[in-house]
């Protein structure tokens, strides 16, 4: 039986660049062809040099399991370990996804002189065959995905954070609101909205009782006489819209560090913005805080997060 190693080629390049591509919707990462299909290469000179045991030594697990960090790494350049973890896991899910599918429609279609050399498949193999498992494969991912979000209990929206200001250090509930990407309109950092009445521990109540004055322009002196200018340099006014009010102005207070913690373990984050609401967020008391997505999942520029515990 004539085998083509080009053929090889396309089909394992096809094959992991579908993977690669399922895990990052499925990570919700922002990906880049180019890195894609560098990554996917590798993989597939990987199955070549597997394939024709050119160095014995790539076969060991270990090795596989390097090449599988490598590929992660060149695909989706995650910032910290605990990502790149994350990407592999659901790399190597997707992968198993994948391989049953395609083992599945061999199984059906039975195409002629296929077999297996050093866990790699030759022969005729056809390529639809391939492309038709890779599809099937990530709609089963998605399905699968959407029930087990529609599953997940109300408790996995919540998180408790610290919050820092010199030697005071206030823990609240927060909701982790998907919606909430409010930032520093200059610098960027992320904006987690806390009510005020949960602020007075670790502020002066000189700023509380005058967000309006201090949003509204009131002059450096006043503010000194209030005080509190030791906060001049932290304050920021935050724009926002919500339902109900579309140019809405928001006053924020830099904090030394805001600790994470929920199910995933600690995440300590140093540049970070209170934004201080006036109301309050829900009826029951559930939770006195809104935090966003993006911070839990890394999402937000890697240099504000500092430590990450499990």
């Amino acid at each position: 039986m004539t085998i083509y190693l080009d053929v090889i080629l396309i089909e394992n390049i096809l094959m992991n660049f579908i993977i690669l591509f399922a895990t990052g919707i499925a990570m919700k990462i922002n990906m880049k062809q180019i890195k894609l299909i560098t990554s996917s290469s590798i993989g597939a000179v990987y199955a070549i040099i597997t394939y024709l045991q050119i160095i014995p030594i790539v076969t060991h697990f270990i090795m596989k399991i390097i090449l599988s960090i490598i590929m992660i790494y060149i695909g989706f350049s995650p910032k910290t370990i605990k990502i790149m973890l994350k990407q592999v896991l659901m790399f190597y899910l997707i992968s198993f996804v994948f391989g049953g599918c395609a083992f599945a429609l061999l199984y059906f279609v039975k195409p002629q002189n296929v077999l297996m050399k050093n866990g790699v498949f030759v022969g005729q193999y056809p390529l639809k065959i391939a492309l038709l498992s890779g599809i099937v494969g990530f709609v089963i991912i998605q399905i699968a995905f959407r029930f087990i979000k529609n599953k997940i209990s109300k408790q996995n929206l919540f998180c408790t954070i610290k919050i820092q200001v010199k030697e005071k250090i206030l823990e609240v509930r927060a909701l982790i609101d998907s919606g909430n990407l409010l930032q520093d309109p200059i610098t960027h950092v992320p904006v987690i909205v806390v009510e005020k009445d949960r602020l007075y521990k670790i502020f002066p109540s000189e700023i509380l009782d005058n967000i309006e004055k201090i949003i509204g322009g009131e002059e450096e002196e006043k503010v000194e006489n209030m005080g509190i200018s030791e906060y001049l340099s932290k304050f920021r006014v935050v724009p926002f819209s919500s339902l109900g009010k579309q140019n809405g102005l928001l006053l924020g207070i830099k904090v030394d560090e805001i600790c994470v913690v929920n199910s995933d373990g600690e995440e300590i984050v140093t540049k970070a913005i209170v934004g201080i609401y006036d109301k309050t967020l829900t009826k029951n008391g559930s939770y006195s805080a809104l935090i966003g997505l993006d911070i839990l999942e890394g999402r937000v520029k890697n240099e504000y997060i500092t430590d990450i515990k499990v």
